[in-house]
């Protein structure tokens, strides 16, 4: 069922977000870039921002 965005705080499903989610989602299955990289058309850049978002534990942390 689709709602227009005012209706009950229901946000507007735009083809933008539903990447996002979808690539996000991915990251946090296989958590391997390459694969995002090649099923997404991602740069390498992007792939491991997913990759970091889904599993931040993951993510070394380096002194500042």
């Amino acid at each position: 069922m689709w709602r227009s965005p005012g209706e009950s705080g229901i946000k507007a499903l735009t083809l933008s977000g539903l990447r996002q989610d979808r690539s996000l989602n991915e990251a946090a299955e296989s958590a391997d870039p390459l694969r995002l990289m090649r099923l997404f058309g991602i740069t390498e850049q992007t792939a491991m921002r997913y990759v970091t978002a889904a599993h931040p534990e993951r993510t070394a942390k380096l002194p500042r």
